[in-house]
């Protein structure tokens, strides 16, 4: 599925391309499974104007879509050791994207993992969509420990579900916000306490929190402030020029601070593994919403864009 240009779920069509073949130190994958999320939604808009100048201005650079992937090993390079034909494998490819295609070459240094046995294609992919940024997040930048409090906004999202189960493994008490037809499923995570956001304004309540995750850009960090500890601090996924600066501001004091992060940038082949394992235990489950086709790409688009999904919509070939 090709992007021909920035807009509508309609910009993303069907087209047969010559099938890759791998280099040296590549692997080929044939994909069984990849996702749609926010990102992509971001991606195919071209929308903040960042994306714009990074990825192209009149037309995306790369045409084809998607970081998430899963599949099996299908051929490899004369030089590469780590992989063999057959591997069942959990990929992503932040470079190039590519992931919304039948076949993808990636070089074996890349985030890479074997797939267990009692995981799914598409179960690795939801995993790797919310979890590996949640992980990022909250190990790598919040350094949450044992006992510690949490917020995490959003906790029904592709970002939070993981994200509330990754704090409860971390051994965090753990709040989700969340809408009341979401509240079962955020609870089945782990959360220890529910806010339905429709009824409750966490900002304006008593209890304050170690780590404010806004898994969803949807709070600001001047509304969280008053909620946090007097050295907690406040996480989202939304980048804006406001949140750089209060990063960088609070970042030159001992209180309060705000914390951003180039997640998908960050992620490497232990980030990877270390979710598998965890997904093959039972301790980190994937939530999935939806599934479409490959060929219902702009459907699965227009879904995550009614920002309703609960967890992973998942493409499947």
């Amino acid at each position: 599925m090709v992007q021909i240009a920035y807009g509508s779920p309609e910009v993303i069509v069907p087209q047969e391309i010559a099938k890759p073949s791998p280099g040296d130190k590549e692997i080929l994958i044939r994909i069984h499974a990849a996702k749609v999320g926010p990102s992509d939604v971001a991606f195919r808009k071209g929308d903040p104007f960042m994306i714009k100048l990074l990825y192209g201005l009149s037309r995306p650079k790369f045409a084809i879509g998607g970081t998430e992937l899963a599949g099996v090993v299908e051929a490899v390079g004369k030089e590469v050791t780590s992989f063999k034909a057959g591997d069942r494998v959990l990929g992503m490819s932040v470079k190039n994207f590519g992931a919304y295609a039948e076949y993808k070459c990636l070089p074996e240094e890349s985030p890479l993992a074997v797939i267990p046995d009692n995981i799914t294609y598409e179960e690795a992919v939801g995993v790797c969509d919310g979890g590996a940024t949640a992980l990022t997040f909250l190990r790598d930048k919040a350094t949450l420990r044992k006992g510690q409090k949490v917020l995490i906004n959003g906790a029904s999202g592709a970002v939070g579900i993981y994200a509330v189960q990754l704090a409860k493994y971390y051994g965090a008490e753990v709040t989700g916000v969340c809408s009341a037809g979401n509240v079962d499923l955020v609870r089945k995570a782990g959360a220890d306490f529910i806010i339905d956001y429709t009824q409750e304004d966490f900002t304006k309540a008593d209890k304050a929190y170690d780590v404010i995750f806004d898994a969803v850009g949807k709070r600001s960090f001047s509304a969280c402030k008053r909620v946090l500890t007097s050295k907690g601090i406040y996480l989202t996924t939304a980048f804006k020029l406001s949140i750089f600066l209060q990063m960088m501001w609070t970042s030159l004091f001992k209180g309060k601070r705000v914390v951003f992060a180039t997640a998908g940038l960050m992620q490497n082949k232990a980030n990877l593994a270390f979710l598998m394992e965890l997904a093959r235990k039972g301790t980190l489950n994937a939530v999935i919403d939806r599934r479409y086709p490959l060929e219902l790409l702009p459907d699965a688009h227009k879904y995550v864009e009614t920002e309703r999904k609960k967890g992973n919509v998942i493409i499947t070939f």
